[in-house]
């Protein structure tokens, strides 16, 4: 089914025979783009350590920002004088902005949350602020986002019934202020959060009354916090099937292979993660063998390439609606990355060369990006199981021990 109406639809185009897997696209003011997809965080309007020439290059599609660190600074209002986002970091592709909630309550210990939404003081200079479901939706209209998120509350998995009851169903009724603040509905979309930790009722409580709002899409939020890869399959395992076929639906927080893997099998199109940039700065490496610490010391003579397996560079496509579908981002080949040898890497992290992390930062967004593409092939050709058995071995996910995301 085809939801062909508003500033954000999705379109289906197959099912994989064996699993929920979906293959389709997403149509945006900024493009269309294919799912499932995987899309890079540029947490302050820069996704750290690597361009954007070279983001469409290696593949990426959406870029997803940050609505906390972006109204603290330089200011939304700002940005809207500016002409938007977009227009701001040079991105005409499109965006997601999040809505601010995680960062309110992972950053700042003195936050006073009620019903109206957060008081908190903000991590630059200790300004007093107050962040409610129509402050993130004025400021979300400011910044331009093809996709914005509702304002819900951040919490650890593991809280009591009570606690996570409470805070969904708070969380239901800032999504119903949020939609009914939304001043753009042509241009952006709203999306709402799934909340509910472990609990199938409240999951599903939380997903039916979200769907009654008739939303754009939908985000399965709450996961990647702390529980086992096997809890949160269990969650989403009864949380998919309650979300529109016709909508998108995003999975928010995940990185790690096998996880994009098994969620992508339930049914899940977008997914986003600090992981590939964050652990590349610090000399960590995705590769198709695995994972690579490439500051220990046996990567000293270590002569061979960084990821001989890797295509550096995206085949694919990108659509813009603009050129009525039929403009194709024209890349090279060849990235000057592709041939250099483990052991040079070794050296410029050792030497605290600000290209190491560039280079490792590019590096991991491409393997997931390329992951995610091989991953849409594999459903179009009903393979995705097989693809995830070669996945997992060739990654070492099989391997007695492995250290793994």
């Amino acid at each position: 089914m085809t939801q062909q109406k508003g500033a954000v639809w999705y379109e289906h185009l197959h099912t994989e025979k064996h699993t929920g897997a979906r293959r389709g696209r997403i149509h945006t003011p900024h493009g269309t783009f294919e799912t499932p997809m995987f899309m890079p965080v540029g947490t302050q309007g820069a996704v750290k350590g690597v361009n954007n020439k070279t983001l469409k290059e290696i593949g990426s599609q959406f870029i997803l920002a940050n609505t906390y660190h972006l109204w603290v600074r330089p200011g939304d209002e700002l940005i809207a004088e500016a002409g938007g986002l977009h227009k701001y970091m040079g991105w005409d592709q499109a965006i997601l902005t999040d809505s601010g909630g995680f960062q309110v309550f992972s950053l700042s210990d003195s936050r006073k949350l009620d019903e109206s939404g957060a008081t908190f003081r903000n991590h630059v200079n200790g300004d007093k602020m107050f962040l409610s479901p129509e402050v993130a939706m004025r400021i979300q209209n400011n910044l331009g986002s093809d996709v914005m998120m509702q304002l819900d509350e951040a919490i650890p998995y593991f809280e009591t019934y009570d606690y996570i009851k409470d805070s969904m169903q708070r969380s239901l009724r800032w999504a119903d202020r949020a939609q009914q603040y939304h001043k753009k509905t042509d241009t952006q979309a709203l999306f709402g959060i799934v909340q509910g930790a472990g609990f199938r009722d409240l999951r599903t409580e939380s997903a039916q009354e979200l769907v009654k709002m008739d939303l754009p899409g939908y985000a399965v939020g709450g996961l990647s916090v702390g529980e086992s890869k096997v809890e949160m399959n269990r969650v989403l395992d009864f949380t998919m099937p309650l979300l529109p076929e016709d909508k998108p639906r995003y999975l928010m927080g995940v990185a790690a292979p096998d996880s994009l893997i098994d969620s992508v099998i339930r049914g899940v199109d977008m997914f986003d993660c600090v992981l590939p940039t964050r652990v590349g700065r610090k000399g960590t490496l995705m590769t198709r063998r695995g994972r690579v610490v490439i500051k220990n010391s046996k990567y000293k003579k270590d002569f061979s390439p960084i990821d001989p397996d890797l295509e550096y560079y995206s085949k694919n496509p990108i659509r813009t609606e603009q050129f009525g579908n039929l403009a194709q981002y024209d890349v090279p080949g060849y990235s000057p990355y592709q041939n250099l040898s483990r052991s040079y890497l070794h050296h410029l992290f050792n030497a605290n060369e600000l290209l190491a992390a560039e280079i490792a930062s590019e590096h991991n967004l491409r393997y997931l990006l390329n992951l995610m593409e091989e991953m849409r092939t594999a459903i179009e050709n009903d393979q995705l199981l097989e693809f995830r058995e070669r996945v997992l071995e060739e990654y070492g996910y099989n391997k007695e021990n492995a250290r793994l995301f």
